[in-house]
């Protein structure tokens, strides 16, 4: 495992990245501890669980609600459209 300082691995952190990505053991010594760089999956129907505590089932149950919402708002057309403004979500 190449080991560097945070100093040594500052100016080239996006190399140090990239040889992480290609496979290679990379660590930052922090204090007494090693820190390794390693590339990780992410799965974006993770954060809901991690994010809300939300089990699956809540998850689809939550979905289905929202999606009914949507429905109705949108046969009484009163769905508005986000312009990116947040004063625009008040009503």
């Amino acid at each position: 495992m190449k080991t560097l300082t945070i100093t040594e691995g500052r100016g080239r952190l996006g190399f140090w990245l990239k040889k992480a990505v290609a496979g290679e053991d990379v660590g930052f010594v922090v204090g007494d501890k090693i820190v390794a760089l390693r590339p990780v999956t992410v799965h974006s129907d993770d954060y809901a669980l991690q994010e809300y505590g939300m089990t699956e089932a809540a998850l689809k149950g939550a979905e289905r609600r929202i999606e009914r919402s949507i429905t109705k708002e949108r046969r009484r057309r009163t769905v508005k459209r986000f312009t990116g403004e947040a004063d625009a979500l008040r009503d």
